[in-house]
């Protein structure tokens, strides 16, 4: 486990401001989970945390590799792929407030570009690895077939797809326990969650065309005491508590989401995934 000392903390807490934050001005019953943690000064906010974040990067390849990252939320997955030394880092986040914090964080490290997963505008085949994490969930199937789609386009043959999300276990799930889990994280987390079975999620980028490489899972232990001081550090942990404690609003919200995620922790789990866009040639074998 990493602690943090003081100095650190100090530092880092200057990445962001909470009124800095996309959805400032809101109240905490309305805004999205992960935003929510991110006023308590959470920094990483990813359902397999940041070990699971880093076998992800360290499994794409991203080394000497021009690198698109689709939502990077506030950064830390991109300070992550900057220390592997890539040929170039672009970020694409669609909230101008979380794109103004990606930018300070990665400095002349990289380009941050305003745009939609679904549409980044960048060119075709234009990237070796593409990387999104916790955003696959909270779309609709729709949604989900166009995001996937556009990193398939942005990718140059032979590039790596690879993705962060929850999943729901076992592979063999009953569907009314799928419908029921939809439904609570809906009501806790306030965007519109979808997660897929482990072999769904093979499925699903298998039909547009990738090759599944690697697969690992992780527990999902997003708000369990033990993964906040292994993600956060002791300091960052401390200081998120304190923020708990004098906010009554954070509180009761974040308490309904850990319920959430409690209730259905035998269902639900956190997983990466390697995928490959095929060389052209490996395409018409």
């Amino acid at each position: 486990m990493r602690i943090d000392s003081p100095a650190e903390v100090r530092r880092s807490a200057g990445a962001h401001r909470t009124d800095e934050l996309p959805f400032t001005g809101r109240q905490p019953d309305h805004v999205p989970g992960h935003w929510v943690l991110a006023r308590l000064g959470k920094r990483v906010l990813r359902p397999g945390g940041r070990s699971l974040t880093e076998t992800m990067v360290a499994a794409a390849c991203v080394t000497d590799a021009d690198v698109v990252e689709l939502a990077p939320g506030l950064g830390l997955t991109a300070g992550i792929i900057l220390k592997y030394g890539p040929r170039s880092y672009t970020g694409v986040e669609a909230e101008a407030r979380a794109a103004a914090i990606v930018e300070r964080a990665i400095g002349a490290r990289g380009r941050v570009v305003n745009g939609n997963a679904k549409q980044t505008g960048l060119a075709d085949a234009s990237a070796d690895v593409v990387l999104n994490e916790a955003m696959l969930t909270m779309n609709a199937p729709a949604m989900k077939d166009a995001i996937i789609a556009e990193a398939w386009r942005v990718l140059r043959p032979g590039g790596r797809y690879a993705i962060h999300e929850l999943a729901l276990i076992p592979d063999t799930i009953a569907d009314d326990v799928v419908a029921t889990i939809y439904r609570s994280l809906s009501r806790s987390i306030l965007v519109n969650s979808r997660p897929l079975t482990i072999a769904g999620w093979r499925a699903l980028l298998a039909a547009h065309g990738f090759e599944i490489e690697q697969v690992v899972t992780a527990p999902m232990a997003l708000l369990t005491a033990r993964r906040v001081l292994a993600d956060e550090g002791f300091w960052r942990t401390l200081r998120i508590g304190g923020r708990l404690l004098c906010d009554a609003a954070l509180r009761t919200r974040v308490a309904r989401m850990r319920r959430t995620f409690t209730a259905h922790r035998e269902s639900i789990a956190a997983m990466a995934i390697i995928a490959r866009k095929p060389s052209d040639a490996e395409r018409t074998r």
